[in-house]
């Protein structure tokens, strides 16, 4: 069973954003702050759940928590201040929106740009040790999964309704076939050469070739 708090005595969220990884959509962050005696048996991480658990554990989240809030960035943002800048900015936007100020932020993953005036602890692998960032993965992936679903009846040769627009095989040779859309995130390599040449030219950088 997942930890309920790192700090006791104070009002804590956990923040946790997906769609990092993607070629195409927002990037999504999420921020909870749950009661201090919060239980759950299997609340844990987005990526090991399914898809019917992750539906009913959101009512329970929306349902328990003291504050929840979902925020994103979108590819034009991302394309402009890079993906990494953009995922904490998402967190960022996901604080902002909370109706209960935080007292201290769990924050998902190693690094993370300081909150004005909160501070935060990075927990690596944090939606698998703490359940306000469990909570919060759960919260960013439904949402997003339903905005590239959406999104998918727009441009359905790119199979977002399956992939949501993480870099699958269907995906790039989607693109390939169809060119990029206006949702696609164009300073990531979008094709299967680009991603050849850019080992190739690492490979020479490395005097290899």
């Amino acid at each position: 069973m997942l930890k309920s708090y790192y700090n006791i005595d104070v009002v804590e969220a956990g923040l946790d954003e997906v769609g990092r990884g993607c070629l195409a959509g927002p990037v999504v962050a999420a921020a909870v702050i749950l009661p201090r005696d919060y239980k759950h048996s299997f609340l844990n991480d987005s990526k090991q759940l399914t898809k019917i658990q992750r539906l009913e554990l959101e009512k329970e989240i929306i349902r328990e928590s003291i504050s929840w809030a979902v925020a994103e960035v979108d590819n034009l943002e991302i394309d402009k201040i890079n993906i990494l800048k953009a995922s904490f900015l998402a967190m960022h936007r996901a604080v902002d929106k909370l109706r209960k100020k935080p007292e201290h932020l769990l924050v998902d993953g190693n690094r993370f740009t300081p909150y004005p005036m909160i501070p935060h602890t990075c927990i690596i692998k944090g939606d698998a040790h703490y359940l306000s960032i469990a909570a919060a993965s759960v919260l960013a992936k439904n949402y997003r999964d339903e905005l590239m679903s959406n999104l998918s009846a727009h441009f359905p040769h790119y199979g977002w309704e399956h992939n949501v627009g993480y870099p699958t095989i269907h995906h790039r040779k989607a693109i390939g076939l169809h060119g990029p859309c206006p949702y696609h995130r164009m300073t990531f390599k979008l094709l299967k050469e680009e991603l050849d040449q850019s080992a190739e030219e690492a490979t020479e950088d490395l005097g290899f070739l």
